[in-house]
């Protein structure tokens, strides 16, 4: 299991890479021909400094990251000769960001001003699995749940590969086409693409052809682009809709004050009516618009629900293997003795002494002129070899009978928790996200129903450096799992795909009651004690 302390860490960092503001961006280039050497060298900088810092770059686990690396930066490069203002400029780093193929690498362009408004056609597109549809339109034209068949001669699908994840996302992960189709009719002045201009699209097995008229986004196309992949998002806590159905609303791991308290009611609430949710039909864990933070909000459900002794037992068998890896350079040093600080002024005692572990390990680290400091888990530091730490492989049979130990119950265990449990995972589920299902998942009586999820690779705990121009920041984890259980890239699969293209709450009640009438037993547990 994550620590406390550094599960507190990570929710510090995730809230700065989500408050990062443009307000002290220096002058924005004022020609084509700044804006192109303004994109060329932020573009080196981002390379260098993620060449410097950034955990993957020397990782023997993954010998592609570096050429990945070079790719990115050729391509961008190849786009900046082209680069006339600021979209272009956005376009050029995203594209860069693209080809590393990691959501935990790349930059982000800090420019809130100097790019166009955004268009739209007049209605937004939604990604369902098995294709694109029309999430919501205008005046009811194209009709809504049609079918966009193709564009311009290309279908829905190559589309999307060509103008969405040239310059967005990662196109393996099934989960990204669910939480990006949205943005395939969305133009924020990207010059490297050309926008649809006639679409077939097929409703009620009629297929029609309409011309789109590129306009200026409405408020309603915001929001109608975040329910297409969120649906209606309910705030944290829990409810019950109907007798024996328990809702816990889970939307963020990045929560304010009024959440926080809202997340220690919901687990006490659980701890104090555990005896009603023993005879529950069914609890329902609905991470719709959550994109990650904190595991530490998901971990404490888990053991209200499950009972803490056992949630305790099955995660530490599950990363009994798992190493962390904290990349020694200057820069991460620096980034940690600056957390510490900060942590004391802020009175975050658990963080600040957490911090100046890492980093004095870091700078030791350094000193050997190593690469890795390197924190087992649940084991002392591996052996050093050439500078990296190597990590220790547990016996396959040893770490077998280690789980199968950890799902036995043990004497002063509470009753055992068997009913079923659903998890509503949006396409966009990922980091802690992802942290909170590995944990649900422990427990053969919880069922994955909605989207696939994102994925995340084995880098993590990321700071942002800004580059010197000031107009775009690196994003740079500082550490990387070796032998985490769910493996780079890897995500989830939902065990009920939702294909309705309205994600409301009622379409997915309807869904679990319908599982439910089935009379589908739940999974086998061990016998309560």
């Amino acid at each position: 299991m994550i620590p406390a302390r550094r599960r507190t860490a990570a929710s510090f960092l995730f809230s700065a890479v989500c408050s990062v503001q443009a307000a002290d961006l220096p002058p924005l280039p004022a020609s084509p021909a700044q804006w192109r050497a303004a994109v060329i060298r932020d573009i080196e900088d981002g390379y260098r400094i993620t060449l410097e810092n950034h955990p993957g770059a020397v990782d023997p686990h993954n010998p592609g990251f570096p050429g990945k690396l070079r790719e990115a930066r050729a391509y961008a490069l190849g786009l900046a000769q082209k680069v006339r203002n600021a979209a272009g400029y956005a376009a050029a780093i995203n594209a860069f960001n693209v080809r590393i193929r990691d959501g935990h690498a790349g930059m982000a362009s800090q420019l809130e001003s100097g790019t166009p408004a955004k268009r739209w056609p007049g209605f937004v597109a939604a990604w369902r699995g098995d294709g694109l549809y029309v999430y919501a339109a205008e005046n009811g034209s194209p009709a809504a749940g049609a079918r966009i068949v193709s564009c311009d001669g290309k279908s829905s699908e190559q589309l999307m590969r060509d103008n969405l994840f040239s310059f967005s996302g990662r196109i393996a992960e099934a989960g990204q086409w669910w939480s990006r189709g949205r943005r395939l009719f969305s133009d924020d002045g990207n010059p490297f693409i050309r926008h649809p201009q006639r679409c077939v699209f097929q409703h009620q097995g009629r297929k029609s052809a309409l011309a789109l008229t590129w306009r200026a986004a409405t408020p309603q196309a915001e929001r109608w682009s975040k329910e297409s992949y969120n649906g209606d998002v309910l705030p944290v806590g829990l409810t019950e809709p109907a007798p024996g159905l328990f809702w816990a609303a889970m939307p963020t791991f990045v929560p304010e004050e009024a959440d926080r308290a809202a997340y220690r009611a919901m687990s006490a609430q659980v701890r104090q009516q555990r005896q009603r949710m023993l005879e529950a039909h069914a609890v329902v864990i609905d991470l719709r618009d959550n994109q990650g933070g904190s595991s530490s909000w998901s971990e404490d459900f888990a053991a209200a629900l499950w009972g803490e002794a056992r949630v305790k037992r099955r995660t530490a068998a599950y990363f009994a293997r798992t190493q962390t890896w904290y990349r020694a350079t200057p820069g991460n040093l620096a980034h940690f003795e600056a957390l510490h600080q900060q942590s004391l002024r802020d009175k975050e005692a658990e963080t600040a002494a957490w911090a100046r572990e890492i980093s004095v390990h870091i700078r030791a680290a350094l000193a050997r002129g190593e690469a890795f400091y390197v924190q087992a888990a649940d084991a002392p530091a591996a052996p050093q070899a050439a500078g990296i730490g190597l990590a220790t492989d547990a016996a396959p049979d040893a770490a077998t009978d280690a789980a199968t130990d950890a799902a036995a119950d043990q004497a002063g265990d509470p009753p055992a928790f068997t009913r079923p449990v659903y998890v509503i995972v949006p396409g966009q589920c990922a980091s802690a996200c992802l942290d909170a299902i590995d944990t649900f998942k422990l427990f053969p009586n919880t069922r994955l129903i909605g989207a696939p999820s994102s994925a995340d690779s084995t880098y993590m705990e990321v700071r942002l450096e800004k580059v010197p121009s000031g107009l775009s920041v690196v994003v740079v984890p500082t550490k990387l799992y070796v032998h985490r259980p769910r493996g780079n890239g890897e995500g989830y699969q939902p065990d009920i795909m939702v294909r309705s293209l309205v994600w409301s709450t009622a379409a997915f009640r309807r869904v679990i009651e319908q599982d439910l009438a089935t009379g589908r037993p739940p999974a086998p547990q061990s016998a309560s004690r």
